[in-house]
C-alpha cells in the first residue's frame, strides 16, 4: 500500500526511545512514584533497563542502582537531551 502524498510518516514508540540509550531519562510510574537513571536498553514491549538509578516519592528519594521497569508500568518518560542523541 502507497502513502498517500503528504501523508507525515510517524516514527514507533520503540524507534522513539531506541535514540535514548546510553542516556538520562526519567519514569513516572503509575503508582506515583518517578526514576531518574541511564537507559541501558529496552525489549519490544518498552521494557526498560536502567542504570545507576534514583527513586523518588513522595516521601523520599533513594538510589537503587540498576533496574529492570515493566513497560506497563510508565506513565510518561522524558530526556533532558530531548531525545537527540549526545555529540561524541
Amino acid at each position: 500500500m502507497a502513502t498517500p502524498v503528504g501523508a507525515a510518516m510517524v516514527e514507533s514508540p520503540l524507534s522513539v526511545v531506541e535514540r535514548l540509550v546510553d542516556q538520562r531519562v526519567t519514569l513516572r510510574l503509575k503508582d506515583g512514584r518517578e526514576l531518574e537513571g541511564r537507559l541501558l536498553g529496552l525489549d519490544e514491549h518498552l521494557n526498560l533497563v536502567l542504570d545507576d538509578a534514583n527513586e523518588t516519592t513522595a516521601e523520599a528519594s533513594r538510589h537503587l542502582g540498576r533496574l529492570l521497569v515493566r513497560g506497563s508500568n510508565i506513565l510518561a518518560l522524558t530526556s533532558p537531551s530531548g531525545g537527540h542523541p549526545k555529540s561524541r
